[in-house]
């Protein structure tokens, strides 16, 4: 397929499948609102990181990741946007100024929130651009065809199984709010989610 080999593609579906099960900042961006306003805003924001994925393959795809990578000065400024943006969503969301949870009003509208802030939470993270640079080519064999389609393969791939995760956690989550649906079990978890946001944005700046 693609010049991609079936053992090839077991591998790496293997190796992602493992990767996107290990919390991080986009996991944590689509259980929050999950979990506070249902499998819907889980949905949407689980959308938004799969777009800010797909973008980073993009760039893979055209060289730009590389060059991004190359650049300390460049790098190191998406790095501090990142923990800023993290810090910031954490900060709102202990003083009740909404956050990383208030991606959906609590009526169901305005879910192009959670859209845009999962899409910017994926592409404010460094370590993204680092391993979309350093993980998709190696499973691209040039001699065994276009390199370019294998990319986008494999991108494509990589997109899918992030999404078929991060929707299957929003739905487990949102469904576990709606029976534990109480004004505390919501500020429990914005206060969860806004802790360990912040604690991410921390670490994010001093790596």
């Amino acid at each position: 397929m693609l010049g991609v080999s079936a053992a090839t593609l077991a591998g790496y579906l293997a190796a992602i499948v493992v990767l996107m099960v290990t919390p991080g900042p986009d996991m944590m961006f689509v259980l929050a609102n999950a979990a506070r306003y249902g499998t819907r805003a889980g949905v949407v924001a689980a959308l938004g990181v799969a777009a800010g994925e797909a973008v980073h393959v993009a760039a893979v795809v055209c060289g730009l990741a590389a060059l991004v990578s190359a650049s300390p000065v460049l790098f190191t400024a998406i790095r501090w946007a990142g923990a800023a943006y993290l810090i910031v969503l954490g900060v709102r969301a202990l003083r009740g100024a909404g956050g990383p949870v208030d991606a959906v009003t609590e009526q169901g509208g305005r879910a192009s929130r959670a859209f845009l802030r999962g899409l910017v939470t994926n592409l404010l993270n460094p370590k993204m651009i680092l391993f979309s640079v350093a993980f998709l080519p190696q499973f691209v064999d040039p001699a065994a065809g276009d390199v370019t389609a294998q990319l986008v393969l494999l991108g494509a791939l990589f997109v899918a199984v992030q999404l078929a995760v991060d929707i299957a956690l929003g739905a487990g989550a949102g469904r576990l709010a709606g029976r534990l649906a109480d004004g505390r079990w919501s500020r429990r978890i914005n206060r969860i989610c806004a802790v360990a946001f912040v604690a991410l944005g921390i670490r994010l700046a001093a790596s």
